[in-house]
């Protein structure tokens, strides 16, 4: 993936969260989410605090992490944060060793945090009165990770396995995959 590419496609992903967190009001943010032990804050804390170890981890500043009272408010420094980080162009690009062999910083972000920044809009928005529904384009990418990740999936604190409904829909089928439904 070109590195200009690798920044509009976070901007695309991040925006897409940012919806959903719009979405959510006050007293939605304290709501237990699907995942297990978390509220909607909770998963919120997770997107920004996993996405800041992994570029902090690779030596790329960020500033304070940003309060998550205003959950809006939280995300929109946060994304504002990482789009200033990819940037530059070097960010993107610079290679490493990764889980699943040689890759670089951009595009192990938009393959694991891509796929968070998808797949927690449904854990978000479950806890409204609204249900999300992802897009083919979504439900591709989600696939695709599912199938590639493996057994690595299921490791402990990532992923649990779900039975998969009897005539399930994709969406549905994805999400059991994900252990959100069965």
């Amino acid at each position: 993936m070109t590195v200009s590419s690798v920044a509009e496609t976070y901007d695309e992903l991040a925006e897409g969260m940012a919806a959903v967190i719009a979405s959510l009001r006050a007293e939605h943010w304290d709501r237990p989410s699907p995942c297990e032990g978390w509220t909607a804050r909770d998963v919120l804390a997770h997107l920004i605090d996993s996405e800041r170890d992994y570029l902090t981890g690779h030596g790329l500043p960020l500033p304070a992490r940003p309060d998550l009272d205003d959950p809006a408010a939280a995300w929109s420094a946060h994304r504002a944060a990482v789009a200033e980080l990819l940037a530059d162009g070097s960010v993107a690009a610079r290679g490493f060793d990764g889980h699943f062999g040689p890759t670089t910083v951009g595009d192990a972000l938009l393959q694991f945090y891509g796929f968070d920044l998808i797949a927690h809009r449904w854990d978000l928005a479950a806890v409204t009165e609204t249900p999300y529904r992802f897009t083919d384009r979504e439900l591709d990418t989600l696939e695709r990770s599912i199938a590639g990740w493996g057994e690595a999936l299921y490791l402990d604190g990532v992923c649990k396995r779900a039975e998969i409904p009897d005539r399930a829909d994709r969406q549905a089928r994805v999400l059991a995959a994900l252990g959100r439904i069965g």
